[in-house]
């Protein structure tokens, strides 16, 4: 099983490249990091965390421009959103950015994404909440005929575009993987545009019968990753028994030192089951 990490990058934490070489140093796999263009100060949508929204939400740096950072200054760290609010998003424009991250980074990346749960934030970019998750679907192909063709078009209910060129090309052939993110309302998405499930924190025990009734529905073994998993031994051993290929452990937004001393433990929980 590998072991990654999963965290808000803001302007108040450990930067972005002081982070990534911390986590290569300590042989985690991977980072994924959240985003959010915004927060709307009046705010309708409850915080699915329950209580008051973090500030955390609507201080995230651009995921494309921190993770070109961390790729430049590592080697082997693998470079993920989780998620890219792909409602939210341009696919001409997202597609370029996906594509040269990989490219820069030597075929590093992977494209987690989700449909998003704030309304008012969504809302802000022009996407009617109803409707935000067929605009994903449209935009996620649309996106995959930018990275796999040299003439790439699409016609669709939201997406609507004439042959183009649009390099560069990834690195990662086809393309990138892409992690869809979500619960099981997400399942048809992964099981018809996802490399793999980018699953939200929940034990073993919740996560073995969802895990087997996706790949039903998929009809194929679909890798799982966890999102902001528990760190406790006994729940990691649960997950290394479903056969879960990532745990995403979750780091909170902290200053340097703090979030050194926090990776050192993080670190010596993953060792175990390397």
């Amino acid at each position: 099983m590998k072991f990654g990490v999963s965290t808000f990058i803001t302007d108040q934490g450990i930067s972005p490249t002081s982070l990534g070489t911390a986590l290569e140093e300590r042989t985690f796999d991977s980072l994924f990091i959240a985003e959010h263009s915004h927060i709307p100060a009046s705010r309708e949508t409850p915080y699915p965390g329950g209580g008051e929204l973090p500030e955390i939400y609507y201080r995230t740096l651009d995921p494309f421009v921190a993770l070109t950072a961390i790729g430049v200054v590592t080697e082997r760290l693998l470079l993920g959103t989780g998620i890219a609010l792909i409602p939210q998003r341009d696919p001409i424009t997202t597609a370029k950015e996906v594509a040269s991250l990989d490219l820069v980074s030597g075929g590093r990346v992977i494209l987690g994404v989700g449909v998003g749960w704030n309304r008012e934030e969504m809302r802000n970019h022009g996407t009617d909440p109803a409707t935000r998750g067929r605009l994903t679907d449209e935009r996620l192909r649309a996106m995959r005929e930018l990275w796999t063709e040299e003439k790439a078009e699409f016609h669709g209910e939201f997406v609507n575009f004439d042959p183009v060129y649009a390099w560069p090309k990834p690195v990662q052939r086809p393309h990138p993987p892409i992690y869809v993110g979500g619960g099981e309302g997400a399942f048809r998405r992964v099981a018809q545009l996802g490399d793999a499930w980018l699953a939200n924190s929940m034990s073993p025990q919740e996560l073995g019968p969802q895990i087997e009734r996706l790949r039903a529905l998929a009809d194929r073994e679909v890798p799982v990753t966890v999102y902001a998993a528990p760190d406790d031994p006994g729940q990691v051993e649960g997950y290394a028994g479903l056969g879960v290929e990532r745990l995403l452990f979750y780091v909170p937004t902290m200053p340097e030192r703090e979030t050194l001393e926090y990776l050192d433990r993080l670190a010596e929980v993953a060792a175990r089951y390397r």
